[in-house]
């Protein structure tokens, strides 16, 4: 029997192409809430530091710069107050090639495993890379506080895994996952846990927190400078964790040339210094986020409940696209189907308040004019 070849599916966003013309008669043009791309500036600080750094010359290195990891350290360290060896940190292209790409990294570490566990309501990137590694992706239930459903794995399934990967605050649904109990789980049954925390920082019920916190034994955080500080065009992430995770990934990775650019990596350690930016733009998208929540409330006659953290809100509306598209007749603003995250989500929609804070004004008042 001869395999059929792999085809690509359609990338989910651009599945909301034909939806422009929906909103060609509002001035001002479609306001896109649809994809988490930051639109506010980062600092000057760090903007200079991409142009001043010097290190464009050489091959930067893969692991990170010894003052790159350094200043990931101290960042954990003043966030969560623990802390990490720079043996135990290492950088990443942005985040998406890293959650793209572990499952093949990992599968090649251990052979006798193909199943890759993740939440069914999630970043789509966690199916698709266990897909493009030849692994099964198996989506994990989640409960209506966001917590995975770590008791309904089928044991076959657990057998087989190669990791789980958490994410807390989630995107999209902007709840917070009890990552004690993933990391408790992941040691109980032997399987690596992953967390994906790049929107840590804009936690809004509690304290910000970390996988780390339960110790580094067979857990990985994974964190982002796109979201903290719109640095999403430079493309720097990095993960920390468990030595033996961390050392065999960088070793694979720096073989492949996942190499973050040394202008990028100067720029992030002037980002990683500076928390006043970050704090600055919490502000910003908390005023954004109750903005929008309000006025959708009152457009959709819906209750629209505020996230645990993150930047999006995350609506149970029934038909979707039905959604999608009176919004943009309505407002003009371009959101996400709950589909894109999971056949789980798909009675839901994504909104993400990253577009200038005009711009969201914009959007409130096309609504506001609608309903009266």
């Amino acid at each position: 029997m001869t395999a059929e070849p792999f085809v690509p599916p359609p990338y989910p966003y651009d599945r909301l192409d034909r939806l422009g013309p929906l909103a060609s008669h509002h001035d001002g043009g479609v306001v896109d809430l649809s994809i988490g791309t930051p639109f506010d500036p980062p600092p000057a600080s760090v903007i200079n530091a991409f142009g001043s750094s010097g290190a464009e010359r050489g091959y930067p290195a893969s692991i990170g710069s010894a003052p790159l990891r350094e200043a990931i350290q101290a960042w954990i360290d003043r966030r969560f107050s623990i802390d990490v060896a720079t043996s135990s940190i290492a950088a990443c292209v942005g985040t998406k090639e890293f959650v793209g790409t572990l499952p093949q990294w990992m599968r090649l570490r251990d052979p006798t495993r193909d199943t890759v566990l993740y939440p069914a309501i999630s970043y789509p990137t966690y199916a698709m890379g266990a897909t493009l590694a030849g692994c099964r992706a198996i989506p994990i239930a989640v409960d209506a506080s966001g917590n995975l459903q770590l008791d309904s794995i089928d044991p076959h399934d657990i057998e087989r895994a190669l990791l789980l990967w958490v994410n807390s605050p989630s995107n999209p649904s902007g709840q917070l996952d009890d990552l004690d109990a993933a990391a408790m789980w992941g040691r109980t049954h032997g399987v690596p846990v992953f967390s994906d925390e790049c929107y840590v920082e804009f936690t809004w019920d509690g304290r910000r927190r970390t996988i780390l916190e339960n110790g580094l034994d067979g857990v990985v955080a994974v964190h982002s400078l796109s979201k903290r500080s719109n640095l999403a065009g430079a493309r720097v992430g990095f993960y920390a964790g468990d030595p033996d995770l961390v050392g065999y990934l960088s070793e694979v990775r720096k073989h492949v040339g996942m190499m973050v650019p040394g202008p990028a990596q100067s720029a992030a350690i002037a980002a990683l210094g500076d928390d006043a930016h970050v704090e600055a733009q919490r502000e910003r998208y908390g005023e954004r986020l109750t903005l929008m929540a309000n006025v959708l409330s009152e457009w959709a006659k819906c209750d629209v409940q505020m996230p645990q953290g993150g930047f999006y809100l995350w609506i149970p509306v029934g038909d979707a696209w039905a959604f999608v598209e009176r919004l943009m007749t309505d407002g003009g603003a371009l959101v996400s189907p709950g589909e894109f995250y999971g056949e789980a989500g798909s009675e839901f929609v994504r909104v993400a308040v990253v577009q200038p804070s005009e711009r969201i004004q914009l959007v409130a008042d096309r609504l506001s004019r609608s309903v009266s």
